[in-house]
Parts: C-alpha cells; sequence; structure tokens
C-alpha cells in the first residue's frame, strides 16, 4: 500500500463500538416476542446493511407480518437500557484515533446506523466530540454496500476517495469502500470474520494489529 491516506473514515458497528454485540442482543429479545429464534444465518445477512435493508431481511426470511419502521421503533427502545449499561469502545479505537488527530487529517464516522442512534451512541462513547463529522444511511441514496457513503465522506472532505483509509469490519461495508475507490483496511471480529473481504488492502483481527498504526504513521 503506497497511496497516501489524506482523511480517514471509520465505520462504527463493530469497528469502534460493541454495538454488533449488543445488537446481537437485542435482536434476541426482539424474535423471542414474536415466539422465534434470532438465527445466526440471518444475523449474519443483516451486518452492515441500512436498518431498511436489515430489517426488511429479517421480515423475509422470518415472514414476520411487522414493517421494517415498526421493527426500528422497537429496537430503539430495546436500546435504551442496553446503551445505558454495556456500551464500550472497540480495542484499538483510542490508539487509532490518536494518531489520526496527532496529525491532524480530517475523520468522519460513515455508519449504516441511523443518525439518532449514531449521535446517541457515538456521544456516550466520547467519540462524536472528536470527529469532523458523521454520515449515517439517511444521508445518502444508496447505503452500503453501495459506494454512496464513502463518496459522500471524501467529497466532504474536500479530498479524493483514493486519498481516504476506511477502516471497516463487515463484508458490506468492505465492499462499499472499495467500490468507492479508497484505501480499506478490514478489522474483523467474532460477528464478521465469516464475511468475504475482497479488494481490501489489508485484512486484520484487531485494531491493535501494528501494521494499522506502522500504516498510519506512514500517512
Amino acid at each position: 500500500m503506497s497511496r497516501g491516506v489524506r482523511g480517514v473514515a471509520f465505520d462504527m458497528d463493530g469497528l469502534l463500538l460493541n454495538t454488533e454485540d449488543l445488537y446481537k442482543q437485542v435482536g434476541i429479545e426482539l424474535m423471542r416476542r414474536r415466539g422465534k429464534e434470532y438465527r445466526e444465518e440471518v444475523r449474519k445477512k443483516m451486518i452492515g446493511l441500512p436498518a431498511a435493508k436489515a430489517f426488511s431481511v429479517l421480515i423475509e426470511e422470518e415472514e414476520l407480518e411487522d414493517t421494517w419502521q415498526q421493527l426500528q421503533r422497537e429496537t430503539d427502545e430495546l436500546f435504551e437500557n442496553v446503551l445505558e449499561e454495556q456500551l464500550a469502545l472497540m480495542a484499538g479505537v483510542e490508539e487509532i484515533l490518536e494518531i489520526v488527530e496527532a496529525k491532524g487529517l480530517p475523520r468522519c464516522v460513515a455508519t449504516s446506523s441511523t443518525r439518532r442512534f449514531a449521535e446517541r451512541a457515538l456521544g456516550k462513547a466520547k467519540i462524536l466530540e472528536r470527529m469532523d463529522f458523521v454520515i449515517t444511511a439517511e444521508d445518502v441514496a444508496r447505503g452500503k454496500p453501495h459506494p454512496d457513503i464513502y463518496m459522500e465522506a471524501a467529497s466532504k472532505m474536500g479530498i479524493k476517495p483514493i486519498e481516504m483509509l476506511v477502516l471497516e469490519d463487515s463484508e458490506h461495508g468492505t465492499k462499499a469502500g472499495v467500490e468507492a475507490k479508497a484505501i480499506v483496511i478490514s478489522v474483523l471480529n467474532e460477528h464478521t470474520k465469516h464475511g468475504k473481504f475482497e479488494g481490501a488492502s489489508m485484512i486484520v483481527d484487531t485494531l491493535l494489529d501494528k501494521r494499522v498504526r506502522e500504516y498510519l504513521d506512514k500517512a
């Protein structure tokens, strides 16, 4: 990887915050209320997708009568207590942010979550104030795996997509970054390690991997 980095875009769920863990808990309760199991194969299909698409997958796979909006509202309600009690930063986030800040690189969060949820979660984790801006699936015509969100992120930074480093944890997010022509480092976790990360410049198991820091040090 020799391309210069002039800005950094962070995914949120499973990359900055442990919200993929929390989404699993909430999903289990959501389906329990309907007398169903939150099947792992269905959950994996939903990871990284905007709410409308993710819940549409759940509705189709489980033949639910709810609309995606109803599922979103119920999910938001379930998250109220979970966020207060269990929200945490993913390993290595603080270290990477310190490098990005020290270099004065523009930075943002580009997430498939709703703006309301993203700002609440990032604010509680003290990350919101350290970002230049946040882009959500609500701000673009097409969510991940389409490249729109990362193309918009680069545009708002005033740089070309090929000058932007994207840090992602999911297959859908990685595809979005690659199709935007950004530099993509895929950071796997227990929820996403099953995915395909074609086109990623680097694949690591954690942001603590020294190769991520070394790459940013060269930016």
